[in-house]
């Protein structure tokens, strides 16, 4: 196969991509050279015992369209490789596991942050700070201890996952992030000080941030491409069940009287229990597996992971043939290195942290997945989600709701959050992720400046509560299809094998260091801008986030991970004159002027002769 990723190398720069091609690496080559590398594939991996599956894999890889033609495939490979268009939900159990088990991480995630949001009523009052003074210290130590866990994320969590990933696999790597989940919320409630809440938040963050870096490359690693947004946007979904479910156990906690905040914290241990005994259930990640060259174990898992045997010997040729073009265009990353044993001189790999950080921003193709996957990702602190689910019940308090009102609001904003996610599941495969995005940013802005001058009416009006829930409601139901799942779907799958831990390490530190800024500065500015102008700011923001990713966010819809390194080789330049150029004229004579015009279509699809 490494002839054929030179030969597709000299088709395709993956650097500089500007007639916007996707091509499939094996439909160049002659049947006797596509059969002549997999033969020499299996010999060198210890494959030989699955070469003539190997070899009809290959030929399905090379031109999906015409597999009923090919030689030795049984009716009932046919039938699963046909039901990958028409039945594309039915899968394999184990896949069914996985995607359950990562929907435990992520509700595992929801809960940890929204389990302070109604001890935030009592826990500053338990330790005699006064958060409301506009010359006290105590907002300032009030949102540093809600913070702490999106800074420690952003600058230990999220770094610690690729060394873990490196030796300890996908699978190992989440184990240890959900004993950190575990132990440190469970410390929370016994805390007597500020400072010690502090320190066990710390500790969670670590996890969140270890866990937010790699369930999403999990999950995405081990789908199948038809269905990968809709499995992987899982992450959100049950984020959103999490901060629910969170939002449920602070009502159904807050009368409990003094320790009520200790056991609204204390709560989120309740999901980190069976993510620490189902994840060793799940295959390890195929792609993990080729990354450290165990095809052997690649291929148990992904017999696993698809329907049939033939559909995983082609899942494992077609991605060993993109990731050899992505070794010789790219670079793994790796320093090759030298040593001697037994006499005899043996070359190793030495992972290559800082080298391959540096990359994400020196190499094109991974330059362009580094700029959109931030895109996504510090738009999503800079739509206001985070400061309703963390200060949701602060804000209702704000204004002039009791504290069980303000509770049973924001249990209200947890529901929304979660219902409408699941519109998701069936459009961000078909409808996409960009389109998701460019149609819900606009309505969070003109709902999220509604809820401001909704602060606006007086409080004794009967109107005052139910008219800026509405709005707030409104605002997450708008929020939780598009900006909700989009941001870890598409960081998870943008990057190249070899940079796709370090890559999505940085796209989650920035997504919870802004979380964290956000978490610190927000009582802040409630303080000296007041509700309204705090929620306004907010709605402003949503407007050049759209704008952003009009610009500079590729859809990524419906192709394999490696088929998008021929999306993200096109130069951003060429993306933003495509854009501006030609979708916006068309749109304005589309939808304004209601003329039926055909939108010119930016990247076009390499077919085999």
């Amino acid at each position: 196969a490494t002839r054929s990723a030179e030969d597709g190398l000299a088709r395709v720069d993956l650097n500089r991509n500007v007639e916007a091609l996707i091509e499939n690496p094996l439909a160049h080559l002659k049947p006797e050279q596509l059969l002549r590398d997999v033969r020499d594939f299996a010999r060198a991996n210890n494959l030989e015992e699955h070469i003539e599956l190997l070899k009809k894999g290959a030929q399905v890889a090379k031109d999906p369209r015409f597999f009923e033609a090919i030689r030795g495939i049984t009716e009932i490979e046919k039938q699963a490789l046909r039901d990958e268009e028409n039945r594309r939900f039915r899968q394999p159990i184990a896949l069914y596991i996985t995607i359950i088990t990562c929907s435990v991480g992520a509700a595992v995630q929801g809960w940890d942050q929204t389990g302070s949001n109604g001890a935030n009523l009592n826990w500053p009052r338990a330790f005699g700070l006064d958060t409301r003074a506009s010359n006290s210290k105590g907002s300032w130590i009030f949102g540093l201890v809600n913070a702490a866990p999106y800074f420690a994320a952003a600058f230990l969590g999220c770094w610690f996952s690729h060394p873990l990933n490196h030796r300890i696999g996908r699978r190992g790597t989440i184990f240890v992030s959900a004993f950190f989940c575990l132990v440190s919320v469970i410390g929370s409630a016994f805390t007597q000080t500020w400072p010690q809440l502090f320190a066990c938040r710390l500790l969670l963050g670590i996890g969140i941030g270890t866990k937010a870096s790699t369930i999403p490359v999990f999950a995405a690693e081990n789908s199948p491409a038809s269905i990968r947004g809709s499995l992987v946007m899982g992450w959100q979904l049950w984020v959103a069940f999490g901060i629910f479910m969170g939002s449920s156990a602070n009502l159904a906690m807050y009368q409990v009287g003094k320790i009520a905040w200790r056991l609204q914290l204390g709560s989120a241990f309740i999901p980190a229990v069976p993510l620490l005994i189902g994840i060793y259930l799940c295959p390890e990640s195929p792609r993990w597996y080729i990354k450290k060259h165990r095809y052997n174990d690649a291929f148990r898992s992904l017999k696993r992971l698809r329907n049939t045997p033939l559909q995983a010997a082609r899942d494992l040729y077609y991605i060993h043939a993109q990731v050899r073009l992505e070794e010789i265009m790219l670079g793994d990353g790796d320093i090759q290195k030298m040593y001697v044993e037994d006499g005899k001189e043996h070359l190793s790999n030495r992972a290559r942290y800082l080298a391959r950080f540096i990359q994400l921003f020196s190499i094109a193709r991974v330059r362009r997945a580094t700029l959109a996957a931030f895109v996504v990702m510090i738009a999503q602190q800079m739509c206001g989600i985070n400061i309703m689910a963390f200060y949701s019940a602060t804000l209702f308090t704000d204004a002039h709701a009791n504290e069980r009102t303000a509770l049973f609001f924001s249990w209200g904003f947890g529901l929304i959050n979660f219902i409408f996610a699941w519109p998701a599941v069936p459009t961000i495969d078909t409808f996409g992720r960009r389109a998701l995005l460019l149609v819900t940013f606009p309505n969070m802005a003109w709902t999220l400046l509604a809820a401001a001058f909704c602060f606006k009416i007086p409080s004794s009006s009967p109107a005052h509560l139910p008219v800026l829930a509405l709005f707030i409601y409104l605002f997450s139901a708008f929020y939780s299809p598009g900006e909700g799942p989009v941001p870890f779907t598409y960081s998870a799958e943008a990057f190249p094998l070899f940079h796709r831990e370090v890559g999505m390490s940085l796209s989650v530190a920035i997504n919870l260091f802004f979380a964290g800024v956000l978490t610190l500065v927000f009582p802040r500015m409630i303080t000296v801008f007041g509700a309204a102008g705090a929620v306004g700011f907010f709605a402003g923001l949503n407007v050049l986030a759209l704008i952003m990713i009009f610009l500079w966010v590729p859809e990524t819809k419906q192709r394999t991970l490696e088929e998008l390194d021929y999306i993200f080789a096109v130069p951003t330049r060429q993306h933003m004159r495509y854009q501006v150029t030609e979708v916006l004229p068309w749109a304005f004579r589309h939808y304004i002027l209601r003329k039926d015009e055909v939108l010119r279509p930016l990247y076009k699809f390499q077919r085999s002769s």
